[in-house]
């Protein structure tokens, strides 16, 4: 099997080498991450999943297995997608401050034997955050490619977040146990 991650994010290619399965890193720029209203949380984060992978299977080889993902965040029935700029990025912050939000990531497998997708869900639960910690993490972290503007892996997850339930990976941008559940059906 050769695997590939379709994938910018330094988060999903540090959480799949993790697994300690060799893969390599194929990315394709401007791929439109655009999705119809009126799709529940789940049915959005798989939606822009599969678009990354229509993108991609152009680029396919037949030994090869792409994985391809989008995680969202959800606030209110709301999608909160990456920041485009810091006032963006502190308003979704303070937004989430004191809540409990959901993180979703839409996945998708592509191989010979087709298309296989699924989404995971998490709850993550925000301390009640003052203006001062949030313009700093801003400041420092710059989380402008990050959905809902966060990064639980960075500083702010020890003082931001109060709780999780559910899967952590998720969280950061790919589930990894679940992930590792379906890839080990191509090992065989």
């Amino acid at each position: 099997m050769n695997l590939i991650l379709c994938s910018q994010s330094p988060r999903r290619k540090e959480l799949l080498g993790a697994l300690g399965m060799p893969f390599t890193v194929r990315t394709i720029e401007g791929i439109d991450e655009s999705y119809p209203s009126g799709l529940s949380h789940q049915e959005t984060a798989l939606a822009i999943a599969r678009k990354k992978a229509a993108a991609y299977v152009k680029t396919r080889r037949m030994d090869e297995v792409l994985i391809t993902a989008d995680t969202i965040v959800c606030l209110d029935g709301e999608v909160l997608g990456k920041p485009r700029d810091e006032a963006e990025a502190c308003r979704m912050l303070r937004m989430l401050s004191g809540r409990v939000h959901e993180v979703v990531t839409g996945v998708c497998i592509i191989s010979d034997k087709g298309i296989e997708s699924f989404a995971v869900t998490t709850e993550v639960e925000f301390a009640k955050l003052s203006d001062v910690v949030i313009w700093q993490y801003v400041q420092k972290y710059r989380p402008l490619d990050k959905a809902g503007a966060y990064g639980i892996q960075e500083w702010f997850g020890h003082v931001g977040i109060r709780g999780i339930r559910g899967n952590y990976d998720n969280v950061v941008g790919l589930p990894v146990q679940e992930l590792n559940e379906r890839l080990c059906k191509y090992m065989i």
